[in-house]
């Protein structure tokens, strides 16, 4: 690897002077995962500490077989939903991308996050686009019944373990994309759409290794969009990157994107 390579893959911190075409560009279209939320107090799957790295069994609780099959994975899952950071609110990570917006450089918003901190954080609900859907509906799977997740889980704490649709009795689930769930196929191809055309993609947070949402970093770099990762550990498109970035996020993304 020569120079360049070292430094176009490093860690920019230190005063190392950003690319011109970062600050240059019109139209960046982003994908988060995970990794953003973290300092806002929900932990991430992947990660050394992540939930599915501490509890490889945890992932049966999203996982849509285990769910509709197991009364016992639903009452977990509700229980799981009730005290996964009930509290949460945005960080600097997700207000950098509020700020980019206001730049008027934001093409998109693509989050495989279901926790709706984007738009707490003051991001456009139009500029979101929620891969895995939002933990914040409930939906029957049967009848497709919508719901809040206040109202479900009001009804946990009121003594039903695994509460069933009103209208029909059918399974109830939090509206996101469970595995082995279907995505949302107008969503999916609104974000092929900004992946193809923007100047930058730049993915914070994510492992790069779901699918089809990591596709949609080869969309980018085919379109010929520059590429850029901003995550702790490797992902499988650093070495297609054309900046990778080591540091917190909540640091490092607001001098990424400082216009």
């Amino acid at each position: 690897m020569n120079e360049a390579d070292r430094r176009r893959r490093g860690s920019y911190g230190g005063g190392v002077t950003l690319p011109g075409w970062l600050a240059d560009a019109r139209r960046v279209t982003v994908l988060t995962g995970a990794g953003i939320s973290t300092d806002s107090g929900i932990p991430d799957y992947r990660g050394p500490d992540g939930v599915w790295t501490r509890d490889p069994d945890a992932e049966k609780l999203v996982t849509l077989s285990y769910y509709v099959a197991d009364p016992d994975i639903r009452r977990r899952a509700w229980l799981m939903r009730r005290d996964t950071a009930p509290d949460a609110r945005p960080n600097a990570g997700h207000r950098a991308l509020v700020e980019l917006e206001r730049q008027g450089r934001l093409r998109a918003l693509l989050t495989q996050n279901v926790d709706g901190l984007h738009q707490a954080a003051g991001s456009s609900p139009e500029l979101v686009l929620e891969l895995h859907g939002t933990v914040h509906a409930v939906e029957c799977l049967a009848c497709g019944d919508r719901t809040t997740m206040a109202e479900a889980l009001a009804r946990v704490d009121a003594g039903e373990p695994d509460p069933a649709c009103r209208d029909c009795g059918g399974i109830l689930k939090s509206a996101t994309v469970s595995f082995g769930q279907a995505l949302d196929p107008a969503v999916v191809e609104a974000a092929a759409e900004a992946a193809t055309d923007c100047d930058v993609f730049l993915a914070v947070g994510t492992s790069l290794t779901v699918h089809p949402a990591a596709g949609l970093t080869d969309l980018a770099k085919q379109s010929g969009a520059r590429v850029v990762v901003v995550n702790a550990e490797p992902t499988p498109y650093d070495f297609v990157a054309d900046l990778v970035v080591r540091e917190l996020i909540g640091t490092s993304l607001p001098r990424l994107l400082a216009p």
